[in-house]
C-alpha cells in the first residue's frame, strides 16, 4: 500500500513542500525538543518499507536486524540528498485514538518528497503500526496521513555491531564506490576519506548517491585501504587496512570502527 496525497494546498496558491519553520531545522544536536510532522506508511503491513528490502541509501536487508524493518523515508530536511541516511529519530503519534503516545526509533533508510508537510515521514508498515497501541496497528494503518511527533536520537546498536563497508557492484580497480551502514551515535556519515597502502595522505571520496561514496581514480586503486569517518557532528573515526589487498565488488567488509 502506497499513501496516497488526496488533497493539498487547498485554497491556497503556494506551490511546493511547506517551508520549514525558522530555527527548527534538523542537526546533529540531539537537544530533546520534539517538532511536528506529518505520516504516513508504504509497502506491506507488516513490511520494511520497499520490495526489495532497500531504498534510496543504497541499504540491503532493512528488514534484517539491526534496522528490523523499523525504517522510514524522510523528506528533504530529514533526508539531506541522502547525506541524512543511516540518521536515527525517535517517534510517535497521540490521535487517533489507536494511538499509544509511546516512542519508537525509526532509521532513515529511504527518501520521498511528498509535499504535504515541512517534516513528513513515510515509515515502513512495521515502523507505523509501531506507534499503535497493542493489538491496534491494523487500525492504525488504516487511518492515513496522521499528525505525529519527532526528535532526533543517537543512533544505538548491539555492542558486537560494527561499521560496514560494502564495496558496490560495478567497482574496479580505477573506480570505487563505497557504501557505509551501522554507524552508531549521530548515524549519518558527511565525509569519507581513503589511504592507499604506502601513501601519507587520505583522499576524499565524492558523495555518490545515498549513503555511498566515490572516486574515480587514473591509475588502479590498491589495498589494503584504510578508511577515514567522519559523522555529522564533527566526531572522526580511522582503521588502516580495513579494505584487503584483494578486495573485490559486491563484498561487505565488517570493520572494528563504531562511533
Amino acid at each position: 500500500m502506497v499513501a496516497v496525497v488526496v488533497a493539498s494546498l487547498v485554497g491556497g496558491a503556494v506551490c511546493g513542500p511547506p517551508k520549514v519553520p525558522p530555527g527548527k531545522n534538523i542537526s546533529a544536536t540531539c537537544d530533546g525538543k520534539w517538532l511536528d510532522a506529518k505520516a504516513t506508511w508504504y509497502g506491506k503491513a507488516t513490511g520494511a518499507g520497499p520490495d526489495d528490502n532497500g531504498g534510496a541509501c543504497g541499504y540491503k536487508d532493512v528488514n534484517k536486524a539491526p534496522f528490523n524493518s523499523m525504517n522510514a523515508c524522510g523528506n528533504s530536511p530529514i533526508f539531506k540528498d541522502g547525506l541524512g541516511c543511516g540518521s536515527c529519530y525517535e517517534i510517535k503519534c497521540d490521535k487517533p485514538a489507536e494511538c499509544s503516545g509511546e516512542p519508537v526509533i525509526v532509521h532513515i533508510t529511504d527518501m520521498n518528497d511528498e509535499p504535504i508537510a515541512a517534516y513528513h515521514f513515510d515509515l515502513a508498515g512495521t515502523a507505523f503500526g509501531a506507534m499503535a497501541k497493542k493489538g491496534e496497528e491494523e487500525k492504525l494503518r488504516k487511518a492515513g496521513i496522521i499528525d505525529m511527533q519527532f526528535r532526533r536520537v543517537k543512533c544505538k546498536y548491539p555492542a558486537d555491531t560494527k561499521i560496514a563497508f560494502h564495496i558496490e557492484k560495478g567497482c574496479n580497480p580505477n573506480y570505487f564506490a563505497l557504501l557505509v551502514k551501522y554507524a552508531a551515535g549521530d548515524g549519518d556519515i558527511v565525509a569519507v576519506d581513503i589511504k592507499e597502502k604506502g601513501s601519507d595522505e587520505f583522499v576524499p571520496l565524492k558523495h555518490s548517491w545515498g549513503a555511498i561514496w566515490r572516486i574515480d581514480s587514473p591509475k588502479p586503486i590498491k589495498g589494503p585501504i584504510a578508511v577515514r569517518l567522519t559523522s555529522e557532528g564533527g566526531t572522526k573515526l580511522e582503521q588502516d587496512d580495513v579494505i584487503p589487498e584483494g578486495w573485490k565488488p559486491d563484498t561487505v567488509y565488517t570493520s572494528k570502527l563504531q562511533f
